[in-house]
């Protein structure tokens, strides 16, 4: 109730109009969905700047996407020809994100017994960074009665392709990947290459719609708008994601803007993206970087990036 209220109250922050502020105060722009929102704002703030939250998409989980992972938790059709194989065919699962770990917790909620066997072969969870906090010991035994078969795989490079390293050599074993489904963008090439390099090192990726990822609509970027054509000042931009990327450029089309219309009004404005995924994404969309975390396995990382890139402006 407490972590609940605490949420409500962090949105609700957010979403407060920013007031005018001295010309020494940096606003920072970020595009974070709601479900990470809080955290990057909290880490803003504590560098005394003022985010400036636009959400571009927006990340959830469906009756459709639920019922697609509870495929994989039981089998509910054992007499038809094809029937989806259950967790029990599989040898791990690969959490690209801390939204998949969620999604997955929720359909696990639907179930009455754990999906796994007490007996069998180690059962590989994987995550990346600061995502791994949620597979807990509650977590395994949620999976598995016997959590000693439940083994945790954080990769010491917490992107898609560190997972792929991380997990081996598959030996045609199978690897549920719970990944978003994508409404109203195109999908980044993140999920497929992430696919590919898995079958590469010999798994069977088996890819399940875990949550949506759908864009926010126009409004996403009238508050970069309002201020370009107000005057006031943006200095910086922070991106977590490809879709991000895509989602504020397709909202800027609908007000009449584009990336270049941005810079221009802003020239001095720095983007800064968490990780080198999302850097390959941004640049693919014509949408330059100045400043990438070399620590992305949290959003301290491209917060502190950004802080070092203004450091000798300051001193």
């Amino acid at each position: 109730m407490v972590t609940a209220l605490t949420t409500t109250m962090a949105m609700h922050n957010m979403k407060t109009p920013i007031p005018k502020v001295p010309n020494t105060t940096r606003v920072i722009a970020f595009t974070t969905p709601e479900n990470y929102a809080a955290r990057l704002f909290h880490l803003l703030r504590l560098r005394g700047w003022i985010p400036l939250w636009c959400p571009s998409v927006s990340v959830a989980t469906t009756p459709h996407t639920t019922a697609s992972l509870l495929l994989h938790l039981s089998n509910p059709n054992p007499s038809a020809a094809q029937p989806k194989p259950s967790l029990n065919h599989f040898s791990a699962i690969a959490f690209t994100s801390r939204t998949g770990i969620a999604a997955f917790s929720e359909a696990l909620d639907e179930i009455e017994n754990p999906p796994l066997a007490s007996s069998g072969e180690i059962f590989t969870v994987c995550a990346l960074g600061k995502d791994s906090e949620l597979l807990n010991e509650a977590f395994a035994n949620r999976i598995c009665e016997n959590s000693d078969r439940i083994r945790v795989l954080v990769p010491p490079i917490a992107t898609p392709a560190g997972m792929v390293e991380a997990l081996g050599w598959g030996g045609g074993r199978r690897v549920l990947c719970p990944v978003p489904a994508v409404v109203g963008l195109e999908e980044p090439p993140v999920v497929p290459d992430f696919l590919r390099d898995l079958a590469a090192k010999g798994w069977v990726p088996v890819r399940v719609d875990g949550y949506e990822t759908r864009w926010a609509g126009a409004e996403c970027a009238a508050a970069v708008v309002a201020r370009g054509e107000e005057g006031e000042g943006l200095d910086a931009v922070v991106f977590t994601s490809t879709a991000e990327v895509e989602g504020l450029l397709k909202g800027l089309r609908e007000w009449g803007w584009d990336w270049g219309r941005v810079k221009r009004r802003w020239p001095e404005m720095v983007v800064a993206v968490h990780g080198p995924v999302t850097a390959a994404g941004a640049e693919r969309l014509g949408v330059g970087v100045d400043v990438v975390s070399s620590r992305f396995d949290s959003f301290g990382g491209v917060v502190d990036a950004l802080a070092l890139r203004w450091e000798p402006l300051e001193r």
